[in-house]
C-alpha cells in the first residue's frame, strides 16, 4: 500500500464519516441509490431523500415493481430527474438481466442506465470490497491538488491523467475504507474553497500546497455565456379551485414530471382553454416571473393565473393530465419551480380579493 493510501485510511479511522445512512446495512442496492443521489447533490441534501426513498422502496425488487410516477414523486425537489428515470430502468435491468443480484464487474455495472465509470467503481468497492478506482468531484479535487495537475478536470487530457493517478493510489486491500476516505477528505477538508490544509493527512506530499496553488487547482470550468429561455405557463383553476397539471415527455427538461401547460409564442390563453378544455375563461392574472437556473441555461417562467368560468371537459389524452388541489399533499412528481408556483398561488389569489 502506498503512503498516500495508508495515510488516508489512518485518517479515516479517526475522522472519517461513519454515520451516513447508506453506511448502515450496506448493500449494493443502498450504495447504488446513494451514489446516484450524490451525483450533483450534497450529502446533507441527499440524506432525507435517501431515507424516504428506502422507506418506500427498501429493495431493488420494490423499486423495479413501482410505477415511474411514484418514483418521480419521491424524487421531486432533488433535481436532475434523469437520475430517477435511470434508477427505475436500472432496477428493472437488475431484476430481468441479473436475476435480482447486482453485478460485480465494472463492465456489467456500467451497462446499467445512469451508472458511469466512477459510480460503478464506488459500487464495486463500497458494496463488494473489490478493487476499483473512483473519480467523483471530490476525488478529482484531492488528486489534482496532491499532484498539482493543472487544468479543468473535465478536459479529456486532464481526466485521463487523473484516472491514471486514481488507479495508482487505489490499494489492493481495505478498498471500502480507502474509497470512503478519499471522498470524505474532499468533502470535509480538501474543499473547493478555503481548504483546511492544516487538517489534511497528506499535506506533506501535496504539491499544490508546496507551490501555494491549492486555491487555484483544479481550474474551474471554462465560462460560457449562458443562454436564457422564456416560457409562459398557464395556472388553470377550475370551478372546484383545482389546478391543471400536464405530464411532460419522458425525455428532456423535467422528463416524466407534471408541470403546468405552456403556451407557444403568440398563443391566446382563452383560445387554449377553449381548444383543450372546452371551457370559457372568467379572468386572467399575470403572476410574478420566476427565474430558475439549469446546468446549461437559465429559464424565466411567466406564470398566468387563469380562472375558468365554465366546467372543463376531460382532455382526450386524459392520462397525461391531472387536476390537483394545491393545498393538499401532491400525489404526483413536480419540479421545485412548479411546487413554488403552486405554493404562491394562494397568496396571489388572496391579494386579488
Amino acid at each position: 500500500m502506498d503512503t498516500f493510501a495508508a495515510q488516508l485510511i489512518a485518517w479515516f479511522g479517526e475522522f472519517g464519516r461513519r454515520d451516513l445512512p447508506w453506511q448502515s446495512d450496506r448493500t449494493a442496492y443502498r450504495v447504488w441509490v446513494s451514489e446516484i443521489m450524490l451525483q450533483q447533490t450534497q450529502v446533507a441534501t441527499a440524506i432525507p431523500y435517501f431515507n424516504r426513498f428506502m422507506r418506500h422502496f427498501p429493495s431493488v425488487e420494490t423499486l423495479a415493481g413501482a410505477k415511474l410516477d411514484d418514483v418521480l414523486a419521491l424524487w421531486a425537489g432533488l433535481g436532475y430527474y434523469a437520475r430517477a428515470r435511470n434508477l427505475h430502468c436500472a432496477a428493472n435491468a437488475v431484476m430481468d438481466v441479473h436475476k435480482g443480484s447486482f453485478p460485480t464487474s465494472i463492465e456489467e455495472l456500467m451497462e446499467l442506465p445512469g451508472v458511469g465509470r466512477s459510480t460503478s467503481g464506488a459500487i464495486r468497492s463500497l458494496a463488494f470490497g473489490k478493487r476499483a478506482p473512483i473519480l467523483d468531484g471530490n476525488v478529482k479535487r484531492v488528486l489534482s491538488r496532491y499532484h498539482a495537475v493543472k487544468g479543468w478536470p473535465g478536459k479529456p487530457t486532464v481526466q485521463k491523467r487523473l484516472w491514471a493517478l486514481a488507479d495508482r493510489h487505489t490499494p489492493q486491500d481495505r478498498i471500502a475504507d480507502y474509497t470512503q476516505a478519499i471522498m470524505d477528505l474532499g468533502a470535509t477538508v480538501c474543499t473547493r474553497k478555503k481548504p483546511r490544509c492544516q487538517q489534511c493527512p497528506v499535506r506533506k506530499g501535496c504539491k499544490a500546497k508546496d507551490l501555494g496553488l491549492q486555491e487555484s487547482i483544479p481550474s474551474a470550468r471554462p465560462r460560457r455565456e449562458r443562454p436564457r429561455r422564456q416560457v409562459c405557463m398557464l395556472l388553470v383553476r377550475d370551478l372546484k379551485r383545482r389546478v391543471l397539471l400536464t405530464k411532460r415527455p419522458a425525455k428532456g427538461v423535467w422528463g416524466g414530471l407534471y408541470s403546468f401547460p405552456e403556451l407557444v409564442s403568440g398563443e391566446d390563453p382563452c383560445g387554449w382553454c377553449d381548444q383543450y378544455l372546452g371551457a370559457e375563461v372568467a379572468s386572467q392574472t399575470a403572476m410574478k416571473t420566476l427565474d430558475h437556473a439549469f446546468t446549461h441555461f437559465d429559464l424565466s417562467i411567466k406564470p398566468l393565473l387563469v380562472r375558468l368560468a365554465t366546467s372543463p371537459r376531460l382532455p382526450k389524452d386524459r392520462d397525461q393530465w391531472f387536476w390537483c388541489n394545491p393545498v393538499r399533499k401532491m400525489e404526483v412528481g413536480v419540479a421545485s419551480p412548479i411546487a413554488v408556483l403552486l405554493k404562491s398561488l394562494q397568496s396571489t389569489e388572496e391579494s386579488l380579493l
